[in-house]
């Protein structure tokens, strides 16, 4: 039995089904099915993971993948909780994603899988672009491989060993010079 803890860390995630995948096996009988799920999970306060899972059942798959993306969640630093810091390309295999950061108001801009990742994320206002592969699997591995090299300013500040208020001085400069 689960306790009352468990079960409200569980309900602060969101998922969504991005694939399901049906598979045969020909036997003597005939043909046993089996199905995989891609499965993308989420609190929409910048923490993400996704999980791929296979059983006979689609259920039984989903679970699997759900349990998988519980135990892959990695955090992106969001500006004003609903965008990116800054422009990101990503790539895995063959498919390749572009993701910007965009003005209050454009809403997410982007097809089918990474549109799962980002909705799931909490992102509220980005431009993606997919090129190569249009394989689900492939294009949401590529955004994730993006959003783990997303770095904030507070990051960035430290590593160069400056102030956030100077980092973000520098980059009003960088407006007005161009």
């Amino acid at each position: 039995m689960k306790n009352n803890q468990e079960r409200e860390r569980e309900s602060e995630f969101v998922d969504r089904l991005v694939h399901i995948n049906r598979v045969a096996k020909v036997v003597k009988g005939g043909k046993r099915f089996g199905f995989a799920a891609l499965v993308v999970i989420g609190d929409q306060k910048g923490r993400v993971g996704f999980g791929h899972g296979k059983a006979r059942e689609v259920p039984e798959a989903i679970r699997k993948a759900t349990e998988q993306a519980k135990r892959q969640l990695i955090r992106v630093p969001l500006r004003e909780a609903r965008t990116l810091h800054h422009d990101v390309k990503g790539r895995f295999g063959a498919g390749k994603v572009i993701l910007r950061s965009a003005p209050p108001g454009t809403g997410i801009i982007a097809g089918g899988p990474m549109r799962a990742v980002f909705e799931t994320l909490g992102i509220n206002d980005i431009v993606a672009k997919s090129q190569g592969s249009a394989n689900p699997y492939n294009m949401v591995r590529a955004t994730f491989e993006a959003l783990k090299n997303v770095d904030s300013p507070r990051s960035v500040a430290a590593r160069r060993g400056l102030k956030v208020s100077e980092l973000q001085a520098r980059r009003g400069d960088a407006g007005i010079d161009a």
